[in-house]
């Protein structure tokens, strides 16, 4: 692909995204790599942050970057739980998903999905659905008893993904698997885009959230930090609570394959494109 002229790049990037002279080079750098993108449920709340992330996926995608989507869903799920009057269970951070919860999770997920494909179609971007009644590319195992249908990611059908990025088009992965009897399981979002990252050996994962990434003792944000300081920011209990399976997930991802991942704040304008395009980028870089 040839060299995208500043004039052009002027007209792509917004206003207040990162420097052009940055995102030239950047795009060098991952002409030919793959990016995946995780964006949390949470973060999807406001229409207005989601539009945000919309525009920002079209850039990445008009600049000729493959990236691959895998969104969360967690609180239209329990909107939608809410009407039924169930009340969410979670054990260790992940929904305990019965058989009646199961088909409200898939239905919510696979909505939202569609969602996010106009929305980019109405920014001109092509993408493509991949969930459990289409392009299903996740097999899964229970993941416990307690849990229901919640599973863990054991194969990825990379050729699928490989295939939509060659077109130029971006993979809408919703956090979903088939299991035996093509059972529907639900994922964690994290688990789900850190065992596709793993099988494709991507060269970034990002976690987009509702934090800036991960903070110091003095809640600073720490800008990149290898795996053996974060394990010790972890025993002395700066790295607490929720950030800690997502930590676990960053962790398994880097030591197999995955060269490196940031997690970001999804609510801060273009944190995605200043992530990838720019010398200080915008959260925590997480290396081996």
């Amino acid at each position: 692909m040839h060299k995208i002229p500043e004039e052009e790049l002027k007209k792509i990037i917004p206003k207040n995204g990162p420097p052009i002279n940055e995102v030239s080079k950047y795009i060098e750098k991952y002409r030919n790599d793959l990016i995946v993108i995780k964006y949390g449920g949470n973060v999807f709340i406001d229409r207005e942050i989601f539009n945000n992330f919309i525009s920002d996926i079209s850039v990445l995608n008009k600049l000729g970057l493959s990236i691959i989507i895998v969104h969360g869903g967690g609180p239209r799920i329990n909107k939608e739980l809410e009407k039924f009057n169930i009340k969410p269970k979670f054990i260790k951070g992940l929904r305990v998903t019965d058989h009646e919860i199961i088909g409200i999770v898939e239905s919510v997920l696979i909505s939202f999905n569609e969602d996010i494909i106009r929305s980019l179609k109405k920014n001109e971007t092509d993408a493509v659905s991949i969930h459990t009644k289409k392009n299903n590319i996740i097999e899964v195992i229970p993941e416990s008893k307690e849990l229901g249908y919640v599973g863990i990611p054991y194969k990825i059908n990379n050729d699928i993904l490989l295939n939509v990025v060659k077109e130029n088009k971006v993979p809408i992965i919703s956090p979903l698997g088939l299991g035996k009897n093509n059972q529907t399981f639900n994922i964690n979002g994290d688990t789900a885009a850190m065992a596709i990252a793993k099988s494709l050996k991507s060269r970034r994962l990002l976690l987009m959230t509702n934090v800036d990434g991960v903070l110091n003792k003095e809640k600073k944000l720490i800008a990149e930090i290898s795996s053996t300081e974060i394990l010790k920011k972890i025993e002395n209990k700066t790295i607490s609570g929720g950030m800690i399976p997502k930590i676990n997930a960053c962790l398994d991802a880097i030591n197999n394959g995955v060269t490196a991942v940031g997690i970001i704040n999804g609510t801060k304008q273009h944190s995605c494109l200043w992530e990838i395009f720019s010398d200080k980028g915008s959260g925590t870089l997480i290396r081996k």
